[in-house]
């Protein structure tokens, strides 16, 4: 999950996670909500406490600045985009990819005598789930009531949030809170329409929430609606591909914007909230014309169906890492293995340094797939090879399979951070090598 620096943020009580599951739970339970496990019985677990990278900017010396960022504010990127470097990426050294770590399950406790055990079905009628009611995912029985608890065992229900799919026509996403958050703080919208001609035009917009910001996963939502709505406003009209994307970058920092002058409905004891802040990277195609647009270190990949090709990078991260790559001060190597990398120096939110939408616009002369996704899933699959090498075979023609996959990838690799993809699927007619490119 993305990550900005906040000086001076006085920091929140977090609740302790189940040894269980690692849900979050209120002081003086008995029993977890989500498992059931027995907390009457064990020790509360320590909670996790990720490192927080603190950014650095760039002055225009090109020296790095070590004092403390104003507003939460690395610096911005500069205007326009840089083309991606050709030299394979590097992976943070000690990044969870490579740590090999890995998590056991814990076995469920027996329950403390004279306890309730929320797991155990009770002895009488069970509540039958109401016509087009849900029926609990645990005991299969009950009913769920309006709360999202079972009326049988008690069990928690997942979370609509916690894990999305979706596919329209040829454009598919998915979006998994992982096995280390307690909520899904990504967002994603895809979508098509018709341009003036009745040509399609498919959509795909994927947010992360900053998760150092106050309701990340109301700011990823509300980004995610409003470059949709814009977009599907727009292109019908026939703004070209690349002003309307950029149109639909600005409308969702003003969306995201709105929510800092609305009032807090939680933790509103705490009186210092920074402003609600996301990243956010889309892709429109549109004919033989890909489209790009992006704030922040959300990624979009080019991955060709004939493998024997190069994937390439789309998008050029507003990071700390890349601030000190482009400036030549380190190399990716050492850039990337710094705790600042992921640091990022753009994104959408009303304490923004400045909004530098992003957009690139490509000719590829080969059939192919376009990967939009949060750095839940690049983490396990950095580089562009590594990413082509993680997407199936036979994602153009099946891309919510696809997408699925690559979420799983990002699972078995430690699942640490949400993660979202949306795969646009790209068919032309082979032209010959060589490809048309123009960033702005």
């Amino acid at each position: 999950m993305s990550q900005k620096p906040q000086p001076q943020k006085p920091q929140e009580t977090a609740l302790a996670p189940c040894p269980g599951c690692t849900e979050p739970v209120e002081p003086g339970d008995l029993f977890c909500g989500a498992c059931g496990y027995d907390l009457s019985a064990v020790s509360a677990a320590p909670s996790d406490h990720p490192t927080v990278a603190l950014a650095v900017p760039v002055t225009e010396n090109g020296a790095a600045d070590g004092g403390a960022p104003g507003n939460g504010a690395a610096g911005a990127s500069g205007a326009g985009t840089q083309e991606a470097p050709d030299a394979p990426e590097a992976r943070p050294a000690g990044s969870p990819a490579d740590s090999g770590d890995f998590e056991l399950a814990a076995p469920a406790p027996a329950p403390v005598a004279g306890a309730p055990d929320p797991r155990t079905v009770v002895a009488g009628p069970v509540p039958a789930p109401a016509a087009g009611g849900r029926l609990c995912v645990a005991c299969r029985v009950g009913g769920v009531d309006a709360d999202g608890y079972c009326e049988n065992c008690g069990h928690a229900q997942p979370r609509e949030r916690d894990h999305m799919e979706q596919e329209l026509g040829s454009v598919a996403a998915v979006s998994d809170r992982g096995l280390r958050h307690h909520r899904n703080e990504d967002s994603f919208a895809v979508s098509t329409t018709a341009l003036p001609d009745g040509s399609p035009a498919v959509v795909a917009i994927v947010c992360d929430g900053v998760s150092s910001a106050s309701r990340p996963d109301e700011a990823s939502a509300a980004a995610a609606s409003a470059a949709n709505e814009a977009l599907l406003e727009s292109l019908p009209r026939g703004v070209h591909p690349q002003q309307a994307m950029h149109e639909a970058i600005v409308a969702a920092a003003e969306a995201v914007n709105a929510l800092a002058q609305q009032p807090v409905r939680e933790q509103g004891q705490h009186r210092h909230q920074n402003a609600p802040a996301c990243t956010l990277v889309g892709a429109v195609v549109v004919g033989e014309l890909l489209i790009v647009g992006w704030v922040g270190d959300s990624r979009a990949y080019w991955v060709p169906d004939d493998r024997s090709h190069r994937a390439a990078r789309l998008t050029e991260d507003d990071s700390w890492a890349a601030q000190m790559v482009a400036a030549g001060l380190m190399n990716e190597a050492e850039a990337y293995a710094d705790e600042r990398a992921h640091a990022i120096t753009g994104w959408l939110g009303a304490d923004a340094y400045e909004l530098e939408p992003h957009t690139a616009a490509f000719k590829p002369d080969r059939s192919g797939l376009v990967v939009v996704c949060t750095d839940g899933l690049w983490n396990y699959a950095e580089s562009a090879d590594e990413m082509s090498a993680a997407v199936p075979a036979d994602a153009g023609r099946r891309p919510l399979h696809g997408a699925q996959v690559l979420v799983g990838h990002a699972l078995d690799g430690g699942g640490h951070d949400n993660v979202t993809v949306a795969l646009l699927p790209f068919a032309v007619r082979p032209r010959g090598a060589g490809s048309a490119c123009d960033t702005t």
